[in-house]
């Protein structure tokens, strides 16, 4: 009898191919200068709404703008709420459909660990969030459940300027699925008074952009006023109007009709909105959305000791590491994966530290739940942004102990002996 063939273990975080290292990179460039400019647009909001003139920062959030007839005469904080996000969401629901028809993550082993990574950084912090408000405002618990993608793809291009490929792969991944299950959570849990004829009535017109896309339409005047359509339609049914723009997301098809190997219709549009999205639309909410007056030292005091904001930042500087690194341990022992040569859990640790980074989509949570400018919602902004800086601190320590190893996978991934313009690494 001829001897059995070997069956070699999976590896964890193993490279993936040069086409998607070589999108990856230009989406985390994009993405780290949408990051900067999120926080620079916080700064400010903070700056502004603690100074002598913090009334007219409230004033200017609470500006009316728009159609009354077709109930939109909503605050410019709504606006960058409902409407600015939506493009976020619509550019992460081309970003994960992409990746799962025609990305690396196709194959299901390799989708396995940041889907499995993902559920577990919002299982470990929702649970820690309730523990520690058991009696109490319950409704807060989906708060630290999100990753920010931008704020930490923009402290990871700091801090972790050679991690290896695999690894920023992982995290973006992480950071979408994530972002899209606390959509779905938005529209499940926090939907108070939903009216079924409009949420019926948006079908038709998410059909029609459906049909068109399918067929390959690009033309701007036809699909922009069917995406507003819809998206109005599903503001005026009172689900969340940012779940329209991950289902036009999911509507646009990635391969080409032609099965050639260039971009498809997904594609093409992550590179127009892209920009848009991470440049404008999230820089402009967290202006809107970041603006909190502290109080002073007893104000500070008041919102850090509220079991609201403590249970925030136990999900996000706790719960966020333990639930993102158990979930893709136990996914390595389950599929019997070894983590690929020159990378150790430690690294793990690092990244699920940066998935602690909550800030935009927690923001509109902590909205959601307890109502703009309350109390309760100032000390969730307070937590929000004291576990998200936490998290950003401790990544820092734990991913520039690994630099040196990092710099040396980065340069390996680097050589290109043969001068085709691929890394030999690759090509192996």
């Amino acid at each position: 009898m001829g001897a059995r063939p070997v069956t070699q273990a999976p590896r964890l975080f193993s490279r993936g191919s040069w086409t998607e290292a070589r999108r990856i990179a230009d989406v985390l460039r994009k993405e780290t200068i949408g990051g900067v400019l999120l926080l620079l647009g916080t700064v400010i909001a903070l700056v502004w709404a603690n100074s002598p003139w913090s009334e007219r920062y409230d004033a200017l959030v609470a500006y009316k703008i728009g159609p009354s007839a077709l109930h939109l005469d909503l605050s410019l904080g709504t606006w960058a709420a409902d409407g600015l996000l939506a493009i976020f969401f619509f550019v992460a629901g081309l970003e994960l459909k992409r990746e799962f028809v025609a990305g690396d993550l196709r194959d299901p082993r390799r989708a396995a660990v940041p889907v499995a990574a993902a559920l577990g950084g919002v299982i470990v912090p929702a649970l820690c969030y309730v523990v520690l408000n058991l009696g109490g405002a319950l409704k807060g618990w989906a708060i630290p459940t999100a990753t920010d993608i931008a704020f930490a793809l923009a402290v990871l291009a700091v801090i972790g300027r050679f991690l290896p490929s695999a690894l920023r792969t992982f995290l973006l991944t992480l950071a979408v699925v994530d972002d899209l299950l606390a959509i779905l959570i938005i529209a499940v849990f926090y939907t108070a008074n939903l009216s079924i004829i409009p949420l019926l009535a948006a079908l038709v017109p998410l059909g029609l952009f459906t049909l068109l896309v399918q067929r390959r339409v690009r033309s701007w005047w036809l699909l922009l006023p069917l995406a507003f359509a819809a998206w109005t339609l599903v503001h005026e049914s009172g689900v969340h109007a940012t779940v329209a723009g991950v289902l036009l997301g999911f509507a646009v098809p990635v391969l080409r009709h032609d099965g050639g190997d260039g971009p498809g219709l997904a594609e093409h549009f992550e590179h127009r909105f892209r920009p848009l999205s991470a440049g404008v639309a999230v820089p402009i909410f967290a202006f809107f959305a970041a603006g909190v007056t502290v109080g002073g030292f007893d104000g500070l005091t008041s919102a850090i000791t509220d079991p609201i904001a403590l249970g925030i930042m136990a999900g996000l500087i706790v719960g966020k590491p333990i639930g993102i690194t158990l979930a893709t341990w136990l996914t390595a022992r389950f599929t019997r994966a070894k983590m690929d040569t020159g990378l150790a859990w430690i690294d793990v640790v690092g990244l699920a530290m940066l998935g602690g980074i909550g800030f935009t989509v927690s923001l509109l949570i902590g909205e959601l739940a307890f109502g703009t400018g309350s109390e309760s919602d100032d000390h969730v902004k307070v937590a929000v942004l004291l576990g998200s800086l936490a998290a950003a601190l401790m990544a820092t320590v734990v991913l520039r102990m690994r630099n040196r190893t990092y710099r040396q996978l980065y340069e390996a991934e680097q050589v290109d002996r043969n001068r085709d313009n691929i890394p030999d690494v690759y090509q192996q």
